[in-house]
């Protein structure tokens, strides 16, 4: 199959699909992790003044909130909760590489294949960072193109929402579309994947645990570990809080 590709409508550039190889290189970052079952009952909360919303859009200034993980983990559905709540553009990368593309993302794995499919993927999410600040969803395998993580890192923060496999396999069952679990074992090409991607994933910035709770209550959890994040407690409120 030749060279191929469409031009993205927003930008006017040529988003082109050739075949490639990609190279991982997995750079250490610092990585706030957000685990609800392991906060300290005790620990004192912020004073009052500042809502939290209102704390999160000054702390990220011009960057966007980059939402990383696997298929199932609730990017699109968490990610438009979360705009909603911090009055944020909420774009998701799949949807408007469909758009440009007039392709379904299954459809463009087929004509083009993976490879040619992520460099087209990459410019799409360059244009739309440049858009920010906003929610961006993100396919799950965007993150793992290191120029890709490059560029979320220049002008967003990576949060991954991280899930277990039951609650990702009950999730993916609901939508037949997923172009990587079209195999004879759905099941152990979701266990592949998470072996080959969460050690990328974990170089993201913010990670929490897409629990098999309310959206709601995973949105709010998503806003916490990035307050943590952007706002980390000064030494002067850590010594009024003993």
């Amino acid at each position: 199959m030749g060279d191929g590709g469409w031009q993205d409508p927003e930008s006017h550039r040529p988003v082109r699909f050739r075949r490639c190889e990609a190279k991982l290189t997995l750079r250490p970052s610092g990585k706030t992790v957000y685990d609800p079952a392991m906060t300290v009952p005790d620990t004192p909360e912020r004073p009052p003044g500042e809502p939290i919303e209102a704390r999160l859009r000054r702390g990220l200034g011009a960057r966007s909130i980059v939402l990383v993980g696997l298929m199932g983990a609730g990017k699109s559905t968490v990610g438009r909760r979360l705009a909603q709540r911090l009055g944020l553009m909420f774009k998701d990368a799949d949807t408007e590489i469909e758009a440009a593309a007039h392709l379904t993302i299954a459809d463009i794995f087929a004509i083009y294949g993976e490879a040619s499919f992520r460099e087209g993927e990459e410019r799409v999410i360059a244009r739309l960072l440049r858009e920010g600040p906003m929610v961006l969803a993100t396919g799950g395998g965007a993150f793992m193109r290191e120029s890709t993580r490059a560029r979320i890192a220049e002008g967003g923060i990576s949060v991954w929402l991280q899930a277990e496999l039951d609650v990702l396999m009950r999730r993916v069952k609901k939508r037949a579309t997923r172009p990587l679990l079209q195999t004879d074992d759905p099941e152990e090409t979701m266990r592949g994947l998470m072996a080959v991607r969460h050690p990328v994933y974990a170089t993201s910035q913010v990670m929490v645990l897409s629990r098999d709770v309310s959206h709601d209550r995973v949105v709010q959890d998503v806003m916490e570990a990035l307050d943590a994040y952007l706002n980390p407690p000064r030494e002067s409120d850590e010594i009024a809080a003993q």
